[in-house]
């Protein structure tokens, strides 16, 4: 591959996020010693055929957004929120406004939409690993961390 070349993977049909929702997504990641690492992220459906993208970790401690209910917003919708500790975050430009992470940001991933479909842009993926999660039944139970803290 040429370094004009960028890999763009389909994550998934625009239409299965309305606007105003996000989704999240577990991805195999494909790092250049060809090894396959988790890569979670989540997608937010801003209008008609805009969305954002973020790594799905608070710059806080790592802890998924959605852990805890699998909800990403707050109450009233306007925010990113972190499940764990409460952060609040823009949603348009992943930056913590609010909570222990303030003035830092959620990583963004860059995303096109390219026909129907919403698409990872310049992350190498193993793409047999690609998979949503609905959340119905999300468990703290399936997050391990361990802190040095």
């Amino acid at each position: 591959m040429s370094a004009e070349e960028i890999e763009v993977y389909a994550i998934c049909e625009m239409h299965k996020i309305a606007p105003g929702e996000a989704k999240a997504f577990d991805l195999s990641r494909r790092m250049e010693n060809g090894e396959a690492r988790p890569f979670r992220i989540l997608v937010v459906r801003t209008g008609g055929r805009e969305f954002v993208g973020y790594v799905n970790a608070c710059p806080h401690q790592g802890t998924w957004l959605n852990i805890g209910g699998g909800a990403f917003f707050n109450t009233d919708g306007t925010r990113l929120r972190c499940g764990r500790h409460g952060s609040l975050f823009d949603i348009e430009s992943g930056m913590c406004v609010e909570g222990p992470c303030k003035d830092k940001s959620l990583e963004p991933i860059a995303l096109a939409v390219v026909g129907g479909d919403v698409c990872l842009c310049g992350v190498p993926l193993v793409e047999e690993d690609v998979r949503s999660f609905p959340y119905d039944d999300f468990d703290d139970t399936m997050e391990i961390m361990i802190s040095p803290d």
